[in-house]
């Protein structure tokens, strides 16, 4: 669960090399029928856990945006990475949220993006 070149791959791209951080997110989910009984005692359906992992992308250059942009906007992605529990890099389908980049008029500097994150959230249950 470090950065290396090669740590996460999306559509066959190493993100490696254009991130600052990743935070691997396990959200539980459960069902329609989960809450506390009178007795206060947790009850319900437990649907299983949807890996969240969220990117934080360094200042990228215009060719870089231009080459990540058709992955984030793609309805779904092909997402690998290294999994702690199967303790093995494994492969799930994802989608992402909104995002937004910021960019700057830089005098005397190359223009670049402000760094900006993006979460990939997997479609199906942790097996």
């Amino acid at each position: 669960m470090f950065i290396d070149k090669d740590s996460i791959i999306i559509n066959s791209v190493s993100m490696g090399q254009y991130l600052t951080q990743v935070t691997y997110g396990y959200n539980k989910l459960w069902g329609d029928d989960t809450g506390r009984n009178l007795a206060g005692v947790m009850t319900g359906t437990f649907i299983g856990v949807f890996p969240k992992i969220t990117l934080q992308f360094r200042k990228l250059t215009k060719s870089e945006v231009e080459l990540l942009v058709p992955i984030l906007d793609a309805p779904t992605q092909t997402l690998t990475y290294y999994d702690p529990f199967k303790k093995q890099s494994t492969t799930i389908t994802t989608y992402t949220n909104d995002y937004n980049i910021v960019n700057n008029k830089i005098i005397n500097s190359y223009n670049k993006n402000k760094g900006f994150s993006v979460s990939f959230t997997a479609r199906s249950k942790r097996v």
